[in-house]
């Protein structure tokens, strides 16, 4: 089994950035979430213009290669196809998961392909479409999602009894109420401000993959 296949199939830590504007900051941000002990990195902006969104990627992705951690893209199956990005996360409102996969084989790319979803429908949906995880949430109220609405701790219960695929739990989770995320069954914890709003975004990492490895429930 190679690497990269190994980190997937054991991942509990995934870093989702959610970049504003051109900085080194970010690049360091990130180098440090890997020394932390994140297992993937997503690349998101809402801001950035493309070119600056494909300069960024390629240092991550070197950057993700060099620390042994997995480099995904969010919503722009087009740049993680230019990128050699080791996956692609998708929304509700993006190309279906089959249409991605097409898409990347024509283009000679494997990727691995996850999909947000909102409620337990959703998840079964893209079970059914073929996706490899699900983003479920968001487990709580979050500014990087304003306009949904917090799908609750229920949402994991249910995805931990009825999902088949990997499930990782995302939105509003931070060092202060993970227990009990971990205890409604997530065993993959997604994060944007608990690791990237830190001031010390390494320990901020660690403390956060400590507390997946160490619980009990």
């Amino acid at each position: 089994m190679n690497w990269k296949k190994k980190v997937f199939e054991d991942f509990k830590l995934y870093a989702v950035t959610d970049i504003q504007s051109e900085s080194r900051d970010a690049l360091k941000k990130i180098e440090d979430a890997c020394r932390g002990g994140i297992d993937m990195i997503q690349l998101r902006s809402k801001t950035l213009p493309d070119q600056s969104l494909y300069e960024l990627g390629l240092k991550i992705g070197k950057m993700a290669g060099h620390y042994r951690k997995l480099f995904f893209v969010n919503d722009r199956p087009d740049l993680a196809i230019l990128l050699s990005a080791d996956g692609i996360h998708l929304g509700q409102e993006d190309l279906g998961v089959s249409a991605v996969r097409k898409l990347a084989a024509r283009s000679g790319v494997r990727l691995w392909i996850g999909k947000s979803t909102h409620r337990l429908s959703q998840a079964l949906a893209a079970v059914k479409e073929g996706a490899d995880y699900i983003g479920i949430g968001p487990v709580f109220a979050t500014p990087t999602k304003p306009d949904y609405r917090p799908a609750g701790l229920e949402f994991i219960r249910q995805a931990s009894g009825q999902v088949g695929i990997p499930f990782v739990a995302i939105g509003g989770i931070d060092d202060k109420n993970i227990d009990s995320v971990l205890t409604a069954g997530a065993r993959r914890i997604a994060v944007v401000r608990a690791i990237f709003g830190a001031k010390n975004v390494c320990l901020a990492a660690q403390k956060l993959r400590e507390k997946i490895e160490n619980f009990s429930g």
